[in-house]
């Protein structure tokens, strides 16, 4: 392996100026630093990261926690972390908790300041109560993609998903429909909020028996409470669902009831991930700025980074909350005079008749 000293005989300087160049801790003269990086390019020298870690304080690697890779939300989440830390020199150390408390506690816990500069947590889920243990950190914490109630304290970059639930159901309403139903997901409760605030803001309220809850973020999931809310009401026009497969699941329930999208059944979607596709046509979908969320928690743990260790008091940031949008699609239209439907929904011996093996799609979802 090539070494520094050998670096600094080539560019004719010593071997703390080497190491200035490469820590970027003094100011090196824009001649010199271009001889050392010329002589490095030419050697092909690669920096010792633990020996730079221990010299520098800092090992240039920030820490990101999501519930999974699997779903495509958390997918581009980590995607666009990883590239806003590479544009700075940093690198990314990933971690996931699998929804899984006991597993998240275990990574926090096992933080220190030689593993990570800095630390981004995407997803309340399974998260909140182990925030304590990030309360002596000496690192900066970001939080982004929170659902749950702001922890005081920690910087937050999020969605305002109180928001997009309001555009779902402004949207129904602008259509006239007023017979809905509601499939989340248990965590989704401000989305099914705002979704219900619309509704009752136009003097139409959803009852607490309009809501079903899928047991998990998955399709198979989703169908079951699906046929479930249309077997409750068999007059609902709309349905919103708080995530895109379960959204692809609602119309895959319809057609197995013999209603038609949107002709029969309007459905929305909240996150616009590769999961709508699964239906028929493009769905009309409350679309989460997720890239540029997680490039402004970037933004905010490089900043803290730059303040120093012992920032000022009331030095944490407000809370930023971005905006989601509607994007309108082939899933939503006027309602239609409701059909008599037939319990299509059910085979002779009592189960669905839907084809799950045919799907294959089981990601957990934001």
């Amino acid at each position: 392996m090539v070494t520094m000293r050998e670096v600094a005989e080539r560019a004719g300087v010593t071997k703390q100026t080497v190491s200035n160049v490469v820590t970027g801790r003094v100011a090196v003269r824009p001649a010199t630093e271009a001889r050392v990086r010329a002589a490095i390019d030419e050697l092909g020298y690669v920096p010792n990261l633990v020996a730079r870690s221990l010299a520098t304080g800092s090992t240039r690697t920030v820490g990101l926690f999501v519930p999974t890779v699997s779903a495509p939300f958390y997918a581009e989440v980590v995607e666009e972390v990883e590239d806003a830390l590479d544009e700075h020199g940093y690198h990314l150390l990933l971690c996931t908790t699998r929804l899984d408390g006991e597993r998240a506690r275990r990574h926090l816990a096992g933080l220190t300041s030689r593993s990570v500069d800095a630390l981004l947590i995407a997803g309340d889920q399974g998260l909140t109560g182990h925030l304590p243990l990030l309360a002596d950190a000496r690192f900066p914490v970001v939080l982004c993609a929170w659902e749950a109630a702001l922890p005081a304290g920690f910087p937050v970059v999020t969605v305002d998903y109180e928001h997009g639930g309001r555009l779902a159901g402004r949207h129904l309403r602008a259509l006239g429909h007023t017979q809905v139903a509601v499939l989340a997901s248990p965590a989704h409760t401000v989305r099914v909020e705002g979704f219900r605030r619309a509704f009752r803001e136009d003097g139409v309220p959803v009852p607490d028996a309009a809501v079903h809850l899928a047991a998990e973020p998955t399709f198979r999931s989703g169908v079951d409470t699906a046929l479930a809310a249309l077997r409750a009401d068999p007059t609902v026009t709309a349905l919103f669902a708080t995530h895109d497969v379960l959204a692809a699941a609602a119309v895959e329930a319809a057609r197995a009831t013999g209603r038609s999208v949107p002709g029969d059944l309007s459905v929305v979607a909240h996150d616009d991930t590769p999961e709508g596709l699964l239906a028929r046509s493009p769905l009309t979908s409350v679309v989460l700025p997720k890239r540029a969320m997680a490039r402004q928690a970037v933004e905010l743990a490089l900043q803290a980074l730059a303040s120093g260790p012992h920032p000022a008091p009331g030095a944490v940031p407000r809370p930023r909350l971005l905006l989601p949008e509607l994007v309108v699609g082939a899933s939503t239209a006027a309602p239609a005079a409701a059909p008599d439907h037939a319990p299509a929904d059910h085979a002779p011996d009592g189960h669905s008749a839907v084809d799950h093996s045919a799907v294959g799609v089981e990601p957990a979802g934001q």
